[in-house]
C-alpha cells in the first residue's frame, strides 16, 4: 500500500516540477518581451522630445543667425558670424537625433549583452571577473631590481612610490 502511495505522490511531484518550469519559461519570455517593448517606448519618448526640442532649438538658432549676420553687416565685423559655427554643429546632431538615424546607429553601437544558454534557453548575463584582494595585491607588489626608472616604465609609479625608492 506505502508502495502505490509514494507511487503517485512521485508522478504528482514530477509532473508539478514540469509544470513550475513550464511557467518560469513563460514568465522569462513575457518578462523579455516587457522589457524590450518598455524599451521601444523610452527610444520613441526620446524622439519625441527631441523633435519638441528642434523645434525651439531652430527658432533660436535662426532668430541669432539673422541678429548675427545683421549687426556683422552694419559693424562690418565678420568676428560677429563666430557664434553661427558652434551653433550650427548643435542644430545638425538635434536634426539628426530627431529626424535622422542616430537612434538606429546608437542601438547597433550598443547591443543587448544577453546571450541564450543552448540547453536551457534561459538568458544569463556575462559573467564579469571579479577582482579579489589577492589580485589587487599581486598587481601592486613592486620589482625593485628593475631600478626606479625601469620599474616605473613597466608598472607606472605614483608620487609616494617613488618617494619610498628615492
Amino acid at each position: 500500500m506505502g508502495f502505490l502511495l509514494s507511487k503517485s505522490l512521485e508522478q504528482s511531484q514530477q509532473k508539478q516540477q514540469e509544470f513550475m518550469l513550464l511557467s518560469g519559461r513563460l514568465q522569462l519570455e513575457r518578462q523579455i518581451l516587457m522589457q524590450n517593448q518598455m524599451r521601444e517606448r523610452q527610444m520613441a519618448m526620446q524622439i519625441a522630445w527631441s523633435r519638441e526640442f528642434l523645434k525651439y532649438f531652430s527658432s533660436f538658432f535662426g532668430l541669432t543667425t539673422l541678429g548675427l549676420t545683421v549687426g556683422a553687416v552694419r559693424k562690418r565685423r565678420a568676428a560677429l558670424l563666430a557664434p553661427v559655427v558652434p551653433l550650427s554643429f548643435i542644430l545638425a546632431y538635434q536634426m539628426d537625433m530627431a529626424y535622422g538615424s542616430m537612434m538606429l546607429r546608437m542601438r547597433g553601437l550598443w547591443p543587448l549583452e544577453l546571450s541564450l544558454d543552448p540547453d536551457g534557453g534561459v538568458p544569463q548575463l556575462p559573467v564579469l571577473r571579479l577582482e579579489t584582494r589577492a589580485n589587487r595585491a599581486d598587481r601592486r607588489k613592486r620589482n625593485f631590481s628593475l631600478g626606479l626608472a625601469g620599474m616605473c616604465c613597466n608598472q607606472g609609479c605614483t608620487k609616494n612610490d617613488i618617494g619610498r625608492l628615492c
